[in-house]
């Protein structure tokens, strides 16, 4: 209650982490004592008596185990804020909310909420609501909230969002990804609350429903993909020579029947799958080809390689969308009982993968809930609770005779039924303002006519003169708007997020495409081979710099930047493209990194090789008594870029490394179901561009950061994968170089969190190995992520005791296992 001042009285009472299961006697005692009360963390499923405490401000119920909203809250009238994130709500009384007039901040997130109350607008003052990860299909209750500042909706099954909610002149923030959206569409909510505003007003003028799929086709080399694809789209079979597959990816688009495929045919050669992950988006329709010719039925491998392989990366990368297993070359099997054993097995097979991910993701969720404390495992029981949620769907396995037209009518027929079944495409139509296929239609028609160039680069401003005097009525905002949407489902490339790329859209994204495969190519070192004495000499280059340039690419897997010029200029004039501008802006030169580069890199794809620059004689002179001031640096290209995922050993790592010792500073984090197809060479890409003394290796990585020597080693040839981080013991003299060791584990760790999120089925569990030479234990860290996001600590909630015993018995000390100093 207010003192004579005005201010707050009352007492602040933390029960955190009690293993409380009703609220205890000493907390009710209180009774209007109390102001803010702290109960997360514990394992309450009611909360009978907080009525008591009628003055309270704060309270704090997340990570309990509570199924049924508390009632007793409605007599909480001075309440302000109430958390109650990570229980098992699943519905929320009326009359609640009218009581509770003076609350400002909401959080319900990671319940079962299916929706919510009628009433809850009630609550005049409310500024703050989180309600993602729920089950909601209804955000209706909550317009007329005039105060609501923040609101976040993540991972719901929202397919449609109220117009009149984006009317609130106060909501500053809004997230939804996640949610089925047809109305409008994630890739309009995913540019934020101003595209979501200008998009309804779009809608008010005209309105167009739109049936579009993006379509991947996958497989191993050779599989068929592209002759399924080509074939798909002309309606009759089209044979395709070993000469003419895939190079990178192509596209092509389809209207059938009132749906709009667009095909992205991927290669299948391993080279390849570096730069898959630029272009793989959610919820998309994957036909997966299987040769069923040369797939044997008695080979483990078979199976991984031709199915096995994919189905992970796709549960992993984009685990909501739907697989259409296609079986090609059945003109080659000895007969139709060899097909349909074939087609048995491989159906049985997927669905015992499926199965198995299901039955692990049970299985360590029960098991951290059977731990003595669940509580401290909160986080990670609620993001696997999410891995279960989705729902991969794998159809029957199609076997087609791609050299027969009726095969071929026939697998488009089972498409597009499958396309239009409301169960397994729930969400296919899409509500879009009219405008946004006119301005589609209308940039391939500039393309066509050659008002934009053949290349398909153009400027933002210019592009958008073009397009403006075809739409007199769309302003700069609105025509911004439509063209990310367009980025996002991948009819246009616009990579504002690179600096120097910001005022250029790529309108023909195969073009793009070409030149990532001038380089990112299985037969690299052919066309290597290939340049001819006219193009050396064009760059000032002998042939025994080509045979150099090759030899480093197979020994080092580094390709000379001199190497890379000459083969996107080949390209280009290939292509036809003579505008030596336009070139060297591609390719780059001594002054400049080409864009073609600074995309690969931008993609973890690559990154420049260390290069020894000399010393400048122009800088100035340092003085101890005056302000010195930087001169400007000498420009240098790099010698050449590196490849890491092309590397075949780590000898070079393990001479600077040396042998691992039991005291090394070393934590493992797991990856489940496994580590992703690679992601770790894309970590290594990341954190070497933070340190400058670095040496990689095919599954290893050491890099120095003061005195410290961190190694990043790779384990996925074994049943649990994950990624081992070490320091060097030598390098831990003091308590002080401990601390620092685990600032900079980290920051790597801060990283390797954030490239996670690109695979939304991927989960991780961290463990400090017991240090005693063969025991197997380890020590089991919690809710890690919250120490990643606190940037003000960097020690860890592991209690105050000095040392910790492993199962079987060895006692280590605590800030050699967990990020915590002995005085913590």
């Amino acid at each position: 209650m207010p003192n004579l001042n005005g201010r707050q009285n009352g007492t602040k009472e933390d029960f955190a982490e009690k293993k409380l299961k009703a609220l205890p006697t000493e907390l009710l005692q209180r009774g209007k004592e109390a102001v803010k009360v702290d109960l997360q963390r514990n394992r309450l499923k009611q909360i009978t008596g907080i009525s008591q405490m009628s003055n309270l401000t704060e309270l704090n119920l997340s990570r309990n185990e509570m199924t049924d909203f508390p009632l007793e809250i409605q007599e909480l009238r001075q309440l302000v804020k109430l958390y109650m994130n990570q229980n098992s709500l699943k519905t929320i009384p009326e009359n609640v909310f009218p009581s509770l007039k003076r609350l400002q901040f909401l959080k319900l997130s990671t319940n079962r909420l299916g929706k919510l109350p009628q009433d809850i607008n009630k609550c005049q003052n409310l500024t703050y609501l989180n309600l993602s990860n729920n089950c909601l299909r209804n955000l209706e209750p909550l317009v007329g909230l005039p105060c609501l500042k923040e609101l976040y909706v993540e991972r719901n099954q929202l397919a449609e969002l109220p117009d009149m909610l984006f009317q609130n002149n106060c909501l500053t923030q809004f997230k939804a990804n996640g949610n089925p959206l047809r109305k409008p569409p994630e890739e309009v909510c995913a540019g934020g609350l101003r595209d979501i505003q200008i998009y309804f007003t779009m809608l008010e003028e005209n309105s167009l429903d739109l049936y579009t799929v993006k379509t991947m086709f996958l497989g191993s080399s050779m599989a068929g993909k592209s002759t399924l694809c080509r074939s798909l789209k002309q309606g009759c079979p089209v044979p395709v020579a070993e000469a003419d597959r895939t190079i990178g990816i192509e596209i092509t688009e389809v209207e059938s029947d009132g749906v709009r495929f667009l095909f992205w045919d991927f290669a299948g050669q391993e080279e390849y799958y570096i730069t898959h992950h630029v272009f793989i988006t959610a919820q998309a329709f994957v036909i997966l080809a299987i040769d069923l010719a040369s797939y044997q039925i008695k080979d483990p491998q078979s199976f991984n390689e031709k199915v096995g392989f994919w189905i992970k990366n796709i549960q992993l990368k984009i685990p909501d969308s739907v697989v259409l297993l296609v079986g090609t070359h059945v003109d080659q099997c000895t007969n139709e009982a060899e097909v349909k054993e074939k087609q048995k097995h491989i159906e049985e097979k997927v669905e015992e993968m499926l199965q198995r991910h299901k039955f692990n993701l049970n299985q360590r969720r029960k098991n951290l809930q059977d731990k003595e404390d669940p509580s401290l495992y909160s986080d990670q029981i609620d993001q696997i609770k999410r891995l279960t949620e989705y729902k991969l769907k794998v159809l029957d396995l199609v076997p087609i005779d791609c050299t027969k037209p009726v095969d071929i009518c026939k697998l488009h027929t089972n498409i597009k039924n499958e396309i239009l079944n409301k169960d397994t495409f729930p969400y296919i139509e899409q509500t879009l303002p009219r405008c946004y296929r006119e301005v589609e239609t209308d940039i391939q028609e500039l393309l066509k006519n050659g008002d934009i160039p053949q290349h398909g680069i153009v400027t933002q401003e210019d592009l958008l003169y073009e397009l403006q005097n075809r739409h007199g009525a769309l302003d700069h905002d609105k025509l911004k708007l439509i063209l990310q949407y367009l980025h996002r489902i991948g009819v246009i490339i616009w990579y504002k997020e690179i600096t120097e790329l910001t005022d250029s859209l790529f309108v023909k994204p195969s073009f793009l495409i070409s030149l990532f495969k001038t380089i990112v190519r299985h037969d690299l070192v052919e066309e290597l081979n290939a340049i001819s004495s006219v193009l050396l000499k064009s760059e000032n280059a002998l042939s025994k710099h080509k045979k150099r340039w090759i030899r480093d690419y197979e020994d080092r897997a580094t390709l000379s930047n001199v190497a890379i010029r000459i083969l996107v200029r080949s390209e280009f004039l290939k292509l036809g493209f003579t505008d030596e501008e336009f070139i060297e802006e591609m390719v780059g030169s001594k002054k400049r990194e080409g864009n073609i580069l600074l995309l690969l890199k931008h993609f973890d794809v690559c990154l420049p090789c260390k290069h020894n620059s000399s010393l400048n004689p122009k800088a100035n002179e340092f003085h101890p008594e005056k302000k010195w001031v930087a001169s400007d640096p000498i420009v240098y290209e790099p010698a050449a870029w590196l490849f890491p995922s092309y590397l075949t050993n780590n000898e070079l790592v393990q001479q600077n490394w040396g042998e691992d010792i039991p005291e090394d500073l070393n934590i493992h984090v797991y990856f489940l179901p496994e580590i992703p197809h690679g992601f770790f060479h894309r970590l290594v890409i990341r954190i070497c561009t933070l340190y400058s003394q670095y040496w990689i290796g095919k599954d290893q990585c050491l890099f120095c950061c003061g005195n410290k020597r961190v190694l990043l080693r790779e384990h996925c040839n074994e049943e649990d994968q994950f990624i081992e981080i070490r320091c060097k013991d030598s390098d831990l003299k003091t308590s002080t170089d401990i601390q620092k060791a685990w600032q900079v584990i980290k920051v790597i760790m801060q990283r390797l969190n954030i490239l996670t999120e690109q695979w939304q089925g991927l989960c991780l569990f961290v463990h400090s190995p017991c240090k005693d030479p063969g025991c197997s234990e380890y020590f089991e860290w919690n809710d890690w992520q919250d120490w990643l996001e606190d940037s003000e600590t960097d020690m860890f909630n592991v209690g105050l005791e000095e040392k910790h015993t492993c199962r079987n018995g060895h006692r280590r000390r605590t800030e050699l296992l967990f990020p915590r100093t002995p005085d913590a």
